[in-house]
């Protein structure tokens, strides 16, 4: 496994609030959140970006939303709405390389977004 945060996190060598774990995917908040919810969906398999899944990672990706919409109904914000980020690459807001979604609500996001 790579050394970045979120490997880190996977392994238990840093801290994080755990909300959620399983055999493919660990879900914790986020230690800056920009939202009343913020939770980081991360694969335990390590994909530094989107560009890196392949057609056999299709199982994982979907794994990730299902668990997003999962934690959304656990921290009551599933009704009134939510969003899920996943940024790519430093253009796209990307600044831990290890796969990741993002999870916000608690509040309306406006748009376009950043």
């Amino acid at each position: 496994m790579s050394d970045t945060v979120f490997a880190k996190i996977i392994r238990r060598e840093l801290p994080a609030t755990i909300l959620y774990e399983d055999e493919l995917v660990v879900a914790f908040r986020d230690i800056s959140p920009q939202a009343p919810v913020h939770v980081l969906i991360v694969p335990k398999k390590v994909l530094p970006t989107l560009n890196d899944a392949t057609e056999d990672d299709r199982l994982l990706l979907g794994h990730i939303l299902l668990v997003a919409r999962k934690i959304a109904q656990e921290e009551g914000i599933a009704e009134k709405g939510y969003r899920l980020v996943i940024n790519t690459n430093p253009d796209g807001g990307q600044t831990v390389f290890h796969l990741h979604c993002h999870l916000l609500g608690g509040r309306p996001m406006g748009w376009p977004p950043g």
